[in-house]
């Protein structure tokens, strides 16, 4: 917590004691994008980095207090604006490359695996704010819905960690083993880079496993994951609902209502109407995802090994569990709508 403002001092003078933990984050999540350039590395995305750096430090080194407020920052208000800006990088006239069709097996995938993984996660008795965040991560888009998710569900960030954890861990299996198994399921570039998109977990395994297969493969996969992004909005939106209804009939508080999702939605609007200059989008691109792994480097900052091992095996079982479902399902509906 930070200090209290004394008399006669500026509340400004207060708010700098976000910096330590902002830039101790920011360090943490440069160090990421620097260690994805070593061999084999680069299949992971610094977002999945940033998050293991951060466990790394706070367990050997520990955390300066004068770094928590600033971490909490990036937590939350960091976070969210940069989800905010994952919208300019969809269209809706991006979404027309897989047709009616295939958007119909994005959305058909993401739901039912949503509500298997939910419905499974009782089944195993894992907890359900993290059995939400592994369902979003699963159906939705990995590391970024798991965060945005987390702004209605308010789990704890072990909890997070867990889950960003466990859905790379199958994400990437799934980004190796794709490409080898579309020989033997007969698969063309087109229904491959749809299910690549429609059932493997971050944007970045989504590319490697596409343009791995060919270059059509890749478009494909690529504007497929962008259709499953797009849901990102209405999933939490729903969620938010769900949680507020849940709160008012046990008669406590309400859970904040995740506005900027909102906001991301008319980024993707104004995207769609205004063309911004490619040099311009690039470097929002890398904006984006470097206050994603800064957000996330945070959240691996406040993780202790110890409480992610109390948590067991169930939710991992859970994770593979839902990997298994999105890819069978997705393939399953590819097959029969195709």
């Amino acid at each position: 917590m930070a200090p209290p403002v004394k008399r006669g001092e500026p509340a400004a003078a207060n708010k700098t004691t976000i910096w330590p933990g902002v830039v101790l984050a920011a360090i943490v999540a440069a160090s990421a994008f620097s260690i994805r350039e070593l061999p084999g590395l680069g299949i992971f995305s610094p977002m999945i980095l940033a998050v293991i750096v951060g466990i790394v430090f706070t367990n050997l080194v520990g955390l300066p207090a004068n770094t928590r407020t600033g971490i909490a920052f990036c937590q939350r208000s960091l976070l969210r604006f940069a989800i905010v800006l994952l919208g300019f990088q969809l269209t809706v006239t991006q979404l027309g490359a897989i047709g009616l069709t295939g958007v119909a097996i994005v959305a058909l995938s993401l739901g039912a695996t949503f509500c298997f993984t939910l419905g499974l996660g009782r089944l195993l008795g894992v907890e359900r704010k993290l059995a939400e965040l592994i369902a979003a991560g699963t159906s939705i888009c990995g590391a970024s819905a798991i965060v945005a998710t987390n702004a209605v569900t308010n789990a704890g960030d072990e909890d997070v960690a867990y889950a960003v954890a466990s859905v790379t861990l199958f994400g990437t299996i799934a980004m190796l083993g794709y490409p080898l198994l579309a020989a033997t399921l007969g698969l063309d570039q087109h229904d491959f880079g749809l299910w690549a998109g429609a059932s493997i977990h971050e944007i970045a395994q989504v590319i490697g496993a596409g343009f791995q297969f060919g270059p059509q493969a890749g478009e494909i996969s690529t504007i497929a994951k962008l259709a499953r992004v797009a849901l990102l909005a209405p999933m939490v939106i729903a969620l938010g609902i769900m949680a507020m209804r849940g709160r008012v009939a046990e008669k406590t508080s309400k859970p904040p209502m995740p506005w900027f999702v909102f906001a991301f939605v008319a980024v993707v609007a104004l995207n769609s109407i205004v063309e911004v200059p490619a040099e311009a989008k690039s470097l929002i691109v890398f904006a984006t995802t470097f206050m994603l792994s800064v957000g996330l480097a945070a959240m691996g900052l406040q993780t202790h090994i110890g409480k992610i091992r109390s948590r067991g095996l169930r939710p991992l079982l859970l994770a593979l569990s839902a990997f298994v479902f999105i890819a069978c399902f997705s393939l399953l509906l590819i097959t029969l709508m195709g």
